[in-house]
């Protein structure tokens, strides 16, 4: 008996030799029809649905649903050509897309013509050598990787819309297409991330950028450049407020319609996601202009603000220049270079009010 169910095993093996190879062929056949009729828009329309003549778009334009052209969900009547799809092009092409030629463009141009102007900010006074700390190691984790998130989320979110006239024409269709795939994935994927770490970040400086009297007179003064003095600051100035609160509101508003734009299997209708696709753009276009200022202001622009992002230390002099009020508050924990140097229980210790920041 086990010689012949073993036989019959044997037997069956040549015949699944021959099943399989035909089945992976006939599907195989499927998608190979289904990719030339991708590569083959026309065609596809051709055979799909009936020619797009004058009276199918005063048929769309009205409002009517046609069965050739609706959505294919259970109980929809939405229709799929639709005159709404034309405006929100017209949107993105003639005035999106300019403005964030505009703004970032302009931005550039603004940074570019003060640096060649006033040229850097330095220190009024010699430094003292004497640290404050001001940025604790989980606050500057958190904020680098907010930046890289943005800088990332940026530069593949200006490849979607601006790339194909740049890259397209420089490295041909083939390059092309792998890049802006690329941009996709990490646009759509990162993008989550992105939100969650911000709102954390947002929350845990919100104590920090809560408007006071003195942020006007900073203003006035615009951050010093107006006058010889430096106008009154706690530990976060007037303008990294404004920074802060552009973030909380635009930046919210931006990663809110993003995730609309990327889960859109919660019953969004297309002409949401229409509004969605041009208030996201117009957000993170404005967000990426004033993040070039404040990238800006907080590297070659003024002298010290990158140590304390890089070291979590500020020198005593930055400190006074820059953040008075903050300063009269934690001058007293002040420790030497050189016990930073060496890394003593003093040094480290942070005896600062801000030392949790």
């Amino acid at each position: 008996m086990s010689h012949s169910i073993q036989w019959r095993s044997l037997w069956r093996l040549p015949l699944l030799a021959l099943v399989l190879p035909a089945l992976v062929l006939v599907v195989g056949l499927a998608l190979a029809q289904g990719a030339q009729a991708q590569s083959d828009p026309q065609g596809e329309a051709a055979t799909a649905v009936p020619a797009l003549d004058a009276d199918t778009w005063r048929q769309v334009r009205s409002g009517e649903v046609d069965a050739n052209y609706r959505d294919s969900r259970f109980d929809s009547t939405y229709n799929l050509v639709n005159a709404s799809g034309e405006t929100w092009r017209q949107w993105r092409n003639r005035w999106v897309s300019p403005y964030g030629l505009i703004v970032i463009g302009g931005m550039l141009a603004m940074i570019v013509l003060f640096y060649l102007i006033a040229g850097r900010k330095k220190l009024d006074e010699p430094r003292t050598g004497r640290k404050l700390l001001r940025w604790s190691a989980v606050s500057r984790s958190l904020h680098w990787s907010v930046a890289t998130l943005f800088i990332l989320l940026a530069l593949s979110g200006l490849t979607l819309l601006y790339g194909k006239h740049v890259f397209y024409p420089l490295f041909g269709a083939g390059a092309w297409g792998a890049m802006v795939s690329a941009s996709k994935l990490v646009h759509n994927y990162l993008g989550p991330f992105f939100g969650i770490l911000l709102l954390i970040l947002l929350a845990k400086l919100l104590v920090h950028n809560l408007p006071k009297k003195h942020d006007i007179d900073w203003f006035r003064k615009g951050g010093g450049l107006v006058g010889k003095e430096h106008p009154d600051a706690g530990f976060a100035n007037a303008g990294e407020k404004a920074w802060y609160w552009l973030l909380a509101t635009a930046g919210v508003v931006v990663i809110i319609s993003g995730l609309v734009l990327d889960f859109p299997n919660y019953g969004q209708a297309r002409d949401t996601m229409q509004w969605a696709n041009l208030v996201h753009g117009i957000g993170a276009l404005g967000l990426t202009a004033v993040a070039l200022g404040h990238i800006y202001i907080g590297t070659l622009g003024t002298e010290g603000s990158l140590e304390g992002m890089t070291t979590g230390y500020v020198d005593e002099t930055w400190a006074k220049e820059h953040h008075n009020l903050w300063y009269e508050e934690v001058k007293e924990s002040a420790v030497p270079e050189e016990q930073l140097a060496t890394g003593s229980k003093e040094a480290t210790g942070g005896s600062s009010p801000q030392s949790s920041t």
